[in-house]
């Protein structure tokens, strides 16, 4: 017996537990093929062609950048004409040989001959190298069937897998972070713990307001510039305004030193648990809907504002699932034998705490995934979400609210939205089962 508790593995005990949910492991299968096809998403649906022969020029247009240009030459070292890869129309040359992608057009790609919603299954047509307009094709049919301009609606399913992966994985890193962080600090300290002389204390609580009223108010303007440049620009002004929080806080704490009354200097309680808890039932108090419709309202749209803002007001859950299991674990051995040992505070909780309390925050977060899924489609469904440019299974479904009789503008990007949000709740449901800890004995 004791023989069997020493190879025991609760890792694979959970994985174990997990695989003898049938639907929850098809759904991790299904999950994986999601990943895969948003990754191979430029390659599956493109308008440019994944290998060409032209005027005996080996070219690789899907695979090079947009903004490519090449001087053509023939077999005979004629000059043929400058070809630029965005706006060359592939299928209007004489290709000598060519490989098409599985789905023959852009998510932005607008076809001028099956404009005003060509059904799935209806007459579409074709203007072939000869300048004739014929039935279309099969290899080029729009195989869902296209919007009110001409964009082919499979192809903007299958980008949109990566935005809205994108979208779920980057919001919830972000949730995750501030949450696990948060939720560690106020379930290792409590309100007792952790003690604190008082004028450092107050100018502590007083930099924090500070910094961040300097580094998301004051800097409000800077910071919508910023995204509308681009990512990258609003990404460095983002950064500075965390660094500025940092070293305004920083900057007090250091003049808490001038203050060497007795009074001042006396060590008081710093109620992080408190705080947190409060901050929790505050951000939980407003619809979280409502509160990103309003701060989108404000900014640019942006994919990576989106991203942010579901970020930073998604991170509750993940906080209160940290702080339980770290109430738990706190008064254990290994945790009680590192602080005798004189390690610090920060190395007791992630080195030693955290990796045996975040099972739980793994089915938090996978729930996360999905809602923030779910809440970004509801903007761009709202027209309040990613720019007018970028095609998300929201904004198809927009177009099919702005025509009831384009059906399939309503039926396959609602059946992409239900299918990926049940795929990740079945995974957590399985995942909170195996992961319990009630289980392990």
């Amino acid at each position: 017996m004791q023989n069997t508790n020493e190879n025991f593995s609760f890792k694979k005990y959970a994985w174990a537990q997990f695989k003898k949910n049938k639907i929850a492991l098809v759904c991790l299968y299904l999950l994986f093929a999601l990943v895969i096809l948003a990754f191979f998403a430029p390659y599956i649906a493109n308008e440019r062609p994944l290998y060409a022969e032209y005027e005996g020029n080996t070219l690789y247009p899907a695979f090079a950048n947009e903004t490519r240009t090449d001087s053509i030459y023939n077999t005979e070292g004629e000059f043929v004409q400058v070809l630029q890869y965005d706006i060359a129309d592939w299928r209007q040359l004489d290709l000598e040989s060519v490989v098409w992608a599985p789905i023959p057009y852009s998510p932005g790609g607008m076809d001028r001959y099956n404009r005003d919603y060509a059904s799935p299954s209806g007459e579409q047509r074709f203007k072939n190298s000869e300048g004739e307009i014929v039935d279309i094709p099969s290899k080029f049919r729009h195989k869902l069937g296209t919007d009110g301009i001409g964009r082919d609606l499979a192809s903007g399913l299958i980008h949109g897998t990566r935005i809205s992966l994108m979208v779920g994985l980057v919001s919830m890193g972000i949730a995750s972070l501030i949450g696990i962080i948060l939720g560690a600090m106020a379930g290792f300290f409590g309100d007792t713990k952790l003690k604190m002389p008082r004028i450092k204390y107050w100018l502590t609580l007083f930099g924090a307001f500070m910094g961040l009223f300097y580094a998301f108010g004051q800097r409000k303007y800077v910071l919508a510039e910023a995204f509308g440049e681009s990512i990258s620009s609003g990404m460095l002004q983002m950064f500075i305004s965390f660094v500025l929080i940092f070293v305004i806080i920083y900057f007090f704490r250091q003049i808490s030193k001038l203050f060497q009354f007795r009074f001042l200097q006396k060590e008081t309680n710093v109620p992080i648990d408190t705080f947190v808890s409060r901050g929790i039932e505050l951000l939980n108090s407003i619809p979280r809907l409502l509160l990103i419709i309003t701060i989108t309202a404000v900014v640019d749209r942006s994919i990576w504002i989106i991203m942010i803002i579901i970020g930073v007001t998604g991170w509750t859950g993940i906080a209160r699932f940290t702080r339980a299991e770290f109430l738990r674990i706190r008064s254990l051995e290994f945790v009680q034998a590192a602080e005798s040992l004189g390690f610090s505070s920060v190395r007791t909780i992630f080195k030693h705490a955290l990796p045996n309390a975040l099972a739980p925050v793994f089915v938090s977060i996978a729930f996360g995934i999905a809602s923030a899924i779910l809440i970004e489609s509801g903007l761009s469904f709202l027209g309040i979400g990613v720019p007018d440019d970028v095609v998300t299974w929201g904004s198809l479904l927009n177009l099919g609210r702005q025509n009831l009789e384009a059906w399939w503008l309503i039926i396959y990007p609602g059946m992409a939205i239900f299918l990926t949000i049940t795929i990740y709740n079945m995974i957590a449901e399985a995942s909170r089962d195996a992961l319990d800890p009630r289980l392990k004995s």
